[in-house]
Protein backbone atom coordinates (compact mmCIF):
# COMPACT_ATOMS: atom_id res chain seq x y z
CA UNK A 1 0.00 0.00 0.00
CA UNK A 2 1.09 3.42 -0.79
CA UNK A 3 0.72 6.14 1.81
CA UNK A 4 2.25 10.20 2.29
CA UNK A 5 4.12 12.01 4.51
CA UNK A 6 3.99 15.67 4.47
CA UNK A 7 6.42 18.32 5.98
CA UNK A 8 6.26 21.97 6.38
CA UNK A 9 8.77 24.06 8.36
CA UNK A 10 9.95 27.55 7.89
CA UNK A 11 13.64 26.88 8.41
CA UNK A 12 15.37 23.98 5.47
CA UNK A 13 17.57 22.62 8.08
CA UNK A 14 14.40 21.72 10.80
CA UNK A 15 12.68 20.28 7.14
CA UNK A 16 16.15 18.48 7.01
CA UNK A 17 16.12 16.82 10.26
CA UNK A 18 12.24 15.86 10.01
CA UNK A 19 12.75 14.35 6.91
CA UNK A 20 16.28 12.71 8.28
CA UNK A 21 14.35 11.49 11.32
CA UNK A 22 11.26 9.49 9.19
CA UNK A 23 13.39 8.06 6.63
CA UNK A 24 15.30 6.70 9.63
CA UNK A 25 12.28 4.36 9.94
CA UNK A 26 12.31 3.41 6.43
CA UNK A 27 14.11 0.54 4.49
CA UNK A 28 15.44 1.84 1.41
CA UNK A 29 12.91 -0.47 -0.77
CA UNK A 30 9.97 1.21 0.72
CA UNK A 31 10.89 4.90 -0.72
CA UNK A 32 9.25 5.72 -3.51
CA UNK A 33 9.46 9.34 -3.87
CA UNK A 34 10.51 13.01 -2.22
CA UNK A 35 8.60 15.96 -3.57
CA UNK A 36 9.92 19.23 -2.34
CA UNK A 37 8.79 23.19 -2.29
CA UNK A 38 9.89 26.21 -0.92
CA UNK A 39 7.46 29.07 -1.29
CA UNK A 40 7.87 32.75 0.08
CA UNK A 41 5.42 35.64 1.44
CA UNK A 42 5.53 39.00 2.83
CA UNK A 43 3.77 39.57 5.90
CA UNK A 44 1.26 42.67 6.72
CA UNK A 45 4.83 44.28 8.08
CA UNK A 46 6.66 43.75 4.98
CA UNK A 47 8.84 40.61 6.72
CA UNK A 48 9.57 37.91 4.32
CA UNK A 49 8.67 34.27 5.23
CA UNK A 50 9.59 31.41 4.12
CA UNK A 51 7.81 28.09 4.06
CA UNK A 52 10.14 24.75 3.22
CA UNK A 53 7.96 21.61 2.41
CA UNK A 54 8.38 17.97 1.30
CA UNK A 55 6.05 15.02 0.41
CA UNK A 56 7.30 11.76 0.80
CA UNK A 57 5.32 9.28 -0.75
CA UNK A 58 6.84 5.63 0.89
CA UNK A 59 5.37 1.48 0.53
CA UNK A 60 4.15 0.11 3.89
Amino acid sequence: MLKVAVFDEEHEKDLQHEINEFLKKLSEDQLVDIKYDVSAACDPQGEQLYCFSALILYRT
